[in-house]
């Protein structure tokens, strides 16, 4: 009896072991990278590299370890990472067309459905593009208007920065005021700082940006199927998600209800006139779902990195007072205190300038960019990408390369001036990316980042609060933010 049940125990167990190894050289065989394939750590079997951190840090790490080109797995998906300037600029420039199109990424594809502007492809893609960049043209920098705007703008900021009596921060002014100037463009008005449903919609967009840059949601990516039923960061997203967008229907509602077809007054009243011309040719994506879609593209990306990158600016000043100073004493002698900054005045302030584009650069905004994907076979670096393969540019080793920069682990306005103090560019300055898949909002966020930075050190003096300890590590996220600050603002 007992012979017995040793032997059925061997036989369940060898048989086991059998379909274990089995699945094994089939996990082998279906992974097995092609000739000349990027390098990277050796994958786990069936989950391949899911217990690697995708944020820039250990991206720069292992670039270090195994090349600027370098390779990971999830589960049987294989992505290419690419560090330094020089092969950076290779891929968004040099090869721009071999790598103009998106992967499939689990996470926000499940929301954006692959529609919009920045998760699209293809057809689609080229005429949500083309629409976005026309009318964004037309309705801001064709009127001129999106100057005044951001000077209005920052006149409410001002108020709500002076009506503090004490430290705070200001993480949510910024961030309403930036998203306000979106919110003119798309929505055809702005929203108050005390707007407790508008400042809902910016606390839940605030923390998806965190919880989509952990590595417990970056699971979801690897096993959709799976996780789709089981709790996680991921189920916070999709919930906030799903109200922001409750948000946009809403606007959307308002908008169907008073639209005059012949006289469109923001991005929504004129899709939903391109949605009448374009209706033999649903290819191109122009409907209601789109619209929505499109809506939520230009509010994350309207709002996110510039405010971000504002918040970056004050905690550099405050870290930096001789710098603020400089600042002051430039903005003073060319502008002085009776009106505001413009942007005619940016070719007359070199050090401003430089200033702000060190921010940029060592703020860091957004380091991993968003993942392209190879539209066909193609070489880069000596080793071979596949068709397919998704590729992530590592923008933050572009703005931090040791042989583009002079101190790249510093805060140094220095980069952007040359002997004279006149302001220079530099190649290797690509925080918006670059190439046909750059971000489409690189001029006004040029624009909201010189006005807004200027016009609050002609108004203030930052110092931090009482017993503050200023910190220039930041948070992970999808994004690269400031932890919490807490600060004074002096008017000048």
């Amino acid at each position: 009896m007992i012979f017995d049940y040793i032997l059925e125990y061997l036989n369940l167990q060898s048989c086991l072991i059998g379909i274990f190894i089995f699945l094994l050289l089939i996990d082998i065989i279906k992974n097995k990278n092609p000739s000349n394939f990027p390098p990277g750590p050796m994958p786990l079997p069936f989950v391949g590299n899911v217990f690697t951190e995708l944020d820039f840090k250990t991206i720069d790490k292992l670039a270090e370890e195994y090349g600027e080109v370098f390779s990971l797995r999830w589960g049987s998906e294989k992505a290419v990472f690419i560090s330094g300037y020089k092969l950076v600029k290779e891929a968004l420039v040099t090869q721009l067309d071999n790598f103009t199109e998106r992967p499939v990424v689990p996470l926000f594809h499940k929301v954006f459905k692959g529609l919009g502007v920045a998760l699209s492809n293809g057809y689609l893609w080229k005429n949500q593009r083309k629409f976005a960049i026309t009318h964004l043209r037309y309705i801001g920098e064709g009127k001129k208007s999106l100057e005044l705007s951001i000077q209005q703008e920052s006149n409410f900021l001002c108020d709500a920065f002076k009506a503090e009596q004490g430290p705070f921060d200001p993480q949510f002014y910024l961030y309403n005021a930036v998203s306000n100037i979106i919110s003119a463009l798309v929505f055809g008005h702005r929203f108050e700082y005390h707007d407790e449903k508008f400042l809902n919609v910016l606390r839940l967009e605030a923390e998806t940006v965190i919880l989509s840059g952990s590595t417990k949601a970056q699971l979801y990516n690897a096993f959709p199927r799976l996780f789709e039923y089981l709790p996680g960061p991921h189920q916070k997203m999709f919930s906030n998600y799903a109200k922001i967008l409750d948000f946009l229907r809403d606007e959307l509602r308002k908008h169907k209800e008073d639209w005059d077809p012949s006289d469109p007054r923001d991005f929504i009243d004129n899709y939903l006139v391109e949605m009448e011309k374009k209706k033999s040719d649903p290819e191109a994506g122009f409907n209601l779902e789109t619209l929505l879609i499109a809506m939520l593209d230009m509010f994350e990306a309207g709002t996110e990195t510039a405010s971000t990158t504002i918040r970056w600016g004050l905690l550099c000043m405050m870290k930096y007072p001789d710098i603020q100073k400089k600042v002051q004493d430039e903005i003073d002698r060319v502008i002085g205190q009776s009106r505001q900054p413009s942007m005619a005045d940016k070719p007359n302030m070199p050090y401003t300038d430089a200033v702000v584009h060190e921010i940029q650069r060592f703020g860091n905004a957004v380091p991993l960019g968003f993942p392209k994907m190879a539209c066909k076979d193609t070489t880069l670096g000596g080793y071979f990408i596949p068709k397919g393969t998704s590729v992530t540019t590592n923008l933050s080793s572009v703005l931090k390369d040791k042989t583009m920069w002079e101190t790249p682990e510093k805060f140094n306005p220095g980069h952007f001036l040359d002997d004279q103090g006149q302001f220079i560019k530099k190649d290797a300055f690509l925080p918006f990316s670059a190439g046909r898949r750059a971000c489409l909002g690189e001029q006004l966020a040029r624009m909201e980042l010189f006005l807004f930075f200027t016009f609050l050190l002609q108004r203030f003096t930052f110092s931090p609060g009482p017993e503050e300890k200023l910190s220039l590590d930041g948070q992970l996220g999808f994004t690269y933010a400031p932890q919490p600050f807490r600060m004074v603002a002096v008017l000048r």
